[in-house]
């Protein structure tokens, strides 16, 4: 390769560091498994691969560029296809809690952003880049602002011959603003009448004082109250 080409070369993979690295510290700053290094890599390797197309003709010196058949839209699609392996391996489902989501698309989109870096279209590349860091942090803040129902699971045992009726079960739930999705029952291996619940609100707050009252209950033997989150 010549001077040129080395250059081009340098110039397209630090592109893809910078972007991916950005992105990352975004993540990492609020804790996420998936963080700088991660986004980094994964769009430095988009970007390497590319980079592949970009200079097919260095592969095999002395062959018209003619005979050479590679279709570079088939490299990207098999990048995207490999991310979603990896975008795969960060969400996590508890119940009605998934966590993980918003980072898987933000490895996915980072692959997009090394795929555009590799084949040199820098200012879609920054634009994406800008345009991403804003929906990972402006968009946080608004979203924190827009009222919207947060789902919880709601599990409350008994001993069986001290079962709280489920019209007073409803009662309390309800007195303290939520609302009762579905509800189911079981015996558990401890011998416990539960009630099991999924339960909503617009205000995940409230989920502390119910479980305050539950503490003083004497006729609760066990509970469980675990909200939603990504």
């Amino acid at each position: 390769m010549n001077i040129d080409d080395s250059l081009t070369v340098v110039i397209h993979l630090f592109g893809a560091l910078v972007a991916g690295g950005v992105i990352g510290l975004e993540r990492s700053w609020h804790g996420h498994p998936a963080g700088f290094r991660t986004h980094a890599l994964v769009c430095l390797a988009s970007s390497l691969l590319m980079l592949v197309t970009l200079f097919q003709s260095k592969w095999l010196p002395g062959i018209p560029l003619d005979a050479i058949r590679m279709d570079p839209t088939r490299m990207a699609q098999g990048i995207m296809t490999g991310i979603g392996f990896l975008g795969a391996g960060v969400i996590f489902k508890e119940g009605l809690s998934v966590r993980g989501l918003t980072t898987a698309a933000s490895i996915w989109t980072t692959a997009g952003i090394g795929i555009l870096m590799g084949i040199g279209f820098f200012f879609p590349a920054i634009l994406g880049t800008i345009l991403t860091l804003g929906i990972l942090s402006l968009f946080r803040l608004i979203e924190n602002k827009l009222p919207r129902l947060s789902y919880a699971q709601y599990y409350v045992g008994f001993d069986r011959n001290n079962v709280m009726p489920e019209n007073e079960v409803r009662k309390l739930v309800a007195d303290h603003g939520f609302e009762i999705a579905t509800m189911s029952y079981r015996i558990t291996q401890a011998g416990l009448f539960e009630y099991r619940m999924d339960i909503r609100t617009t205000d995940a707050g409230r989920a502390s004082s119910l479980a305050e009252v539950l503490l003083k209950m004497e006729s609760v033997r066990s509970f469980r109250l675990s909200t939603t989150g990504n």
